[in-house]
This record gives C-alpha cells, structure tokens and sequence, in this order.
C-alpha cells in the first residue's frame, strides 16, 4: 500500500512526500497565495456626530420629533399586513394633497428624481414626442430624462422668474404635437409657483397628457389634480411634508393609467414600472405580489408627515406658507435687498429667490449663516449660480420664528461681508 504524508511549509511551499514500496517520491506544489482582509476603517468605530441645522434651503427641511420618532418604530415586512395597512394611509395623505379620487395612487421607493422618472418610463414610449416647458432646472431633467427613453422631447423656453401663460403652451401644443405635456408647479431653481388651471382642459383638446412635478409646492400652495385634469402629478416626501426623503407620491388620472396600459412596449424599467407598483400599493383586487422592498421606515415617516398636515389642514398649510414667505420678502427688501421675481403673482412661497447685490460673494454669506447661526442659506442653479440666494420657508419649518431666525442671520452675514443692510 502506498502512503501520503503532506508536509506544510508556508514559505517554500507544500512538499508531498509519497512513501512508495522501494523509494520515497517528493512532489513541490507551489505556495497559493492567500487573500489577506484590509485592515477595518477606523472612523466607523465612533459614533456618528450630528449637528442641529435649521435647513431654510430649498429642500429637505427639517423633520418633527414626530416623524423622526417614526423612523425608528420597529422594522415589519413589506408584505405584512400592518404594513400594507400604512401603505393604504399614505395613498389616503396623497390624495388629499393632490386632492383627486385617483385610484392609480402610490409612492415610488426613491426621491422626487426617482418618481420624475417612473412618471416618464410609464407615460412614454420609445419615438413618441413629449414636450417640456423649460424655465429652470426640472424642465431641463424632464427632457433629458424623456430622451434617455427614447422619447423626442422638443422644449419651449422663458427665463428663470418667469413662467408660462395658456397661449405660449397652446403654441407648443400646436406645433409639436406632443402625447404629454410637462410643467414644473414650483420651480425651485427660478422660485416660481406656474399657475395650472385651464392647462389640462388645454392639452385634452390637443389629445396630450399633462405631467406636473410638484416637488417643491404640494401643500404649501393650492393644488387641485383633478379639477384642473391633471393626469399625472409627483411630488417628494423632503419638503412640505418635511419627511425624510426616499419616498415620493405619485398619482395617475384614468387617462394617464389608460396610457401605460395600452403602451405597445414593456416599460423600460422594471423597477418603476405601474403595472407592478399598482398591484403592490393595492389599487387593484388581485392580491398584493412581491415586487421590491418598499423604504418601510421611510413610509412610516411619510404617513407622519401627511398625519400632520391633515392635523393642520391643507388650507391652512396653503395660507401660513403664504403668510411666512410675506414675511421674508418684506424682511428682505428692508435690508435693501432685490427679489429674484418680480411679479408677486407667481412667487413660489416654498423657496424665495433673492438677489445677491454686486460686489458680495454669495458664499461667503452663506457659509457665514451656517458657521454662526447653523442656518442653510442656498445659492442659485443653472443660470442663477452665484446670481442668488435661494431660502426655503416648508412645512415644520413654517413658522415666523424661523422667518426671523434666517433674516437675523442674513443680515449680519451681509454686514459681515461689508453690505449696509438696513435691518
């Protein structure tokens, strides 16, 4: 019988020794080289550290004890009952902030980017021409996000500060042609709110779907889905609702869910596609399936946030918005600054533009703010940059104390810098 005897010899490698009848074999195998684990980063051994800021920027704003309270409720699965329960309360808060009866109601596991797309992925189909009606960033995202369906997205245009009355959209309805018209509610890259009525009537006659992105305005300015025959609307939980974000609202007319369900093509993406998402909120009879695990703390935040603006009430919510962004204008101009938008009439209460008076470095104001007062002050986008400060007034954060916290702040950051405010 022959006999193995394996000797380990961790530099020079493993040595067989195979002891046959008459003479002993030897056989090198080389050394197989191992793979060492790094070394653990260090930083992840403290604690986190967290500081107290007072977010008057265009978004997230701060979240109540209430809601932050929760987030930390204890974990459930996505399918269990008490869950799907919750589930069927945020469609209840959705459609009371959009006011609509939708039954096509549910909210996308992502931010308000994660709901624009689902909206396009589901509405569009590859060559089909939508167009956008550009006065700020979302406009620009929407079309590009259109053209990476495969959509031809055309665009009409006006400057940031302004907005778009009924003629010049029934111009672009007129030469374009588009199946779905999309319109930014509350631009708060331009701190415009566009004014919605008579817009969807506008676009049934031209046989096109109207797209609203109301990120930046649900519940702090009138909202009327399905009076104003909007077909399909979004908006995300960081704002108004001043809920953590990671779960955006989302709600389709009969006319928008006929769209999708009469497309010729899959949806493009798995993941936001209706069909699926439908059945998992329960808009349909058939059991709820699995289809992804929804952000299950992130929704029990959001049924806080829409809790404590049926508390509230949306009226009020739409007139103590209004009464906070007065509040600012009136404190800003005092100190001899200039409004972004000139016409009061669509001044988006949410997010207030606010010029930066030459010779100030916009930066150095807002680093100011947050180094003495731990308040977020925001500069401008796109054709703003470095031309503006965007301060944001939503939910929570709504209130005069704040208002007058953020003035406080701007004008000594603007005396830091050496502007004369006059506050």
């Amino acid at each position: 019988m022959e006999k193995l005897r394996i000797l380990f010899r961790p530099r020079t490698g493993i040595v067989l020794n195979v002891l046959c009848k008459q003479k002993t074999c030897r056989f090198r195998i080389a050394k197989s080289k191992m793979s060492s684990v790094s070394n653990p980063p260090q930083s992840l051994l403290k604690p986190m550290v967290i500081p107290q800021k007072l977010l008057m920027g265009p978004g997230p704003s701060n979240s109540s004890p209430r809601i932050l309270s929760a987030s930390a409720l204890p974990m459930l699965g996505h399918l269990h009952p008490e869950f799907t329960k919750i589930m069927d309360e945020v469609k209840e808060g959705t459609r009371y902030l959009f006011q609509t009866r939708n039954n096509w109601t549910v909210c996308v596991s992502g931010t308000g980017h994660a709901a624009m797309e689902a909206a396009v992925c589901n509405l569009l189909e590859p060559g089909e021409t939508t167009l956008s009606c550009v006065n700020g960033l979302w406009g620009e995202r929407y079309a590009d996000m259109a053209r990476r369906n495969g959509a031809i997205a055309e665009t009409i245009n006006k400057p940031m500060g302004q907005v778009f009355n009924l003629q010049e959209i029934e111009e672009g309805l007129q030469k374009y042609r588009p199946v779905l018209l999309f319109l930014t509610h509350g631009e708060s890259s331009g701190s415009t709110v566009q004014p919605l009525e008579g817009v969807g009537k506008l676009c049934h006659r031209y046989n096109c779907l109207l797209l609203v992105d109301s990120v930046a305005a649900a519940g702090g300015v009138p909202l009327y889905a399905d009076d104003w025959e909007i077909d399909c609307i979004y908006t995300g939980s960081q704002k108004v609702l001043s809920a953590p974000p990671g779960a955006s609202p989302i709600s389709f007319s009969e006319k928008g869910k006929e769209k999708v369900l009469k497309r010729k093509t899959p949806v493009r993406s798995f993941y936001f596609d209706m069909n699926h998402l439908s059945n998992y909120w329960g808009c349909e009879e058939n059991p709820r399936r699995y289809h992804h695990t929804g952000p299950i703390m992130s929704v029990y935040a959001l049924r806080e946030g829409f809790s404590r603006l049926v508390e509230e009430g949306l009226e009020n919510s739409w007139a103590t918005h209004k009464k906070c962004a007065e509040m600012l204008h009136e404190g800003v101009q005092r100190m001899g600054l200039e409004l972004f938008v000139q016409d009061k009439s669509v001044r988006l209460p949410c997010v207030t533009g606010v010029k930066v008076p030459a010779g100030v470095n916009w930066k150095e104001v807002a680093d100011y703010a947050m180094n003495q007062y731990k308040v977020e002050i925001s500069g401008g986008l796109g054709a703003q940059a470095g031309k503006i400060w965007r301060i944001g007034i939503m939910g929570y954060n709504a209130t005069p104390d704040n208002v007058n916290r953020v003035l406080r702040a701007l004008s000594e950051a603007l005396k830091h810098v050496g502007f004369k405010s006059r506050l």
